[in-house]
Order: structure tokens, then sequence, then C-alpha cells
């Protein structure tokens, strides 16, 4: 099965993570944590916005990115507004690292400068500063599981009181 790494580098917001986490679960992606973060792991706003999927996680914790890239290998796309590709116009291999920043600042400039060609963004108005961090690694997943055609996922849903099947 085609698998996809989420890499947070220091994290600020819990209700974020919380959100990026259960995006994760939904999606079977693995999810990686960069510390320092901006809050502790059983902070009750992080689990609230997980809900209940903490179970299905697959999660692991790193001191620093030095930490994260000693223990990882593989293809590593750094998601920033100062990338000069579009997300959707590189392709993602099988365990694949997409990589987001603090929401302060995001991801290092000296870790940008050392791999331009991995650099990408999501389009907006320039204008905006940047996309909420748990938008911006929804929109980076889901763009890859597209181009893997949605492997392990469902995509139909069933009616509460109905069938689709008495209906089409």
């Amino acid at each position: 099965m085609a698998k996809i790494n989420i890499v947070m580098v220091e994290p600020e917001i819990p209700q974020n993570t919380g959100n990026i986490a259960r995006t994760c679960a939904a999606t079977g992606a693995r999810l990686h944590i960069v510390k320092p973060m901006g809050f502790n792991i059983d902070d009750k706003r992080l689990k609230r916005a997980g809900l209940d999927y903490w179970h299905y996680l697959d999660i692991t914790y790193y001191e620093n990115l030095e930490d994260f890239f000693s223990k990882n290998e593989g293809a590593f796309f750094y998601f920033t507004t100062k990338g000069r590709k579009a997300h959707s116009d590189v392709s993602y291999p099988d365990n694949c690292y997409l990589l987001f920043g603090k929401e302060t600042k995001g991801l290092p400039e000296e870790l940008l400068i050392k791999n331009p060609e991995r650099c990408v963004r999501i389009p907006m108005q320039g204008e905006i500063r940047s996309l909420n961090l748990s938008n911006s690694v929804a929109i980076a997943v889901y763009e890859a599981l597209r181009q893997w055609d949605y492997p392990k996922l469902e995509n139909f849903g069933q009616l509460h009181n109905y069938k689709w099947e008495d209906i089409c």
C-alpha cells in the first residue's frame, strides 16, 4: 500500500495539530512531529480537535530536525509560501514526506535554500500571507492521494434511511 508521511516542524497551535492528526487518521498517513512544540501533547485542545481518532495514528516524535533527518530517508517535499512550483505540479512517490513549518514562520529558510527543487507552494492570491496549516496539510495529502487514485480509501458513502440503488 502506498504510504504518505506528514511532517510538522515545531507546531505551535494545538488545534491545528489535532486537525492534522485527524486527517492522518482518515487517510492512513503517518504523522511525524519535530519538537519543540508550542503546547503539551496532553493539551485538551489538541485532543478535542483530533476527537476520538488518536488510536488510529502512527505517530513519531523527534527532538529536532537533525534527529528527524537522521532517522528518515526518501523524497522530501517542503511546503512553503516561498516555493516556486505549485504543489500539484510535482509527482509524489510512495513513502514521500510532506514537510510543514510552524504557523508563525514556516520552515527554516536554510532548509529551503538547500532544496529549491523540492519547495512547493499551494497557489493563493498574493496579498494573502498563508493558508491555515491544517488546511494546507489536507490539500497536500489529498493531492498525493489523488495522484495515486486514493489507494485503500472509500470514495462512496451510504445514506442512513435510503439505499442509493433505490434512488438512482
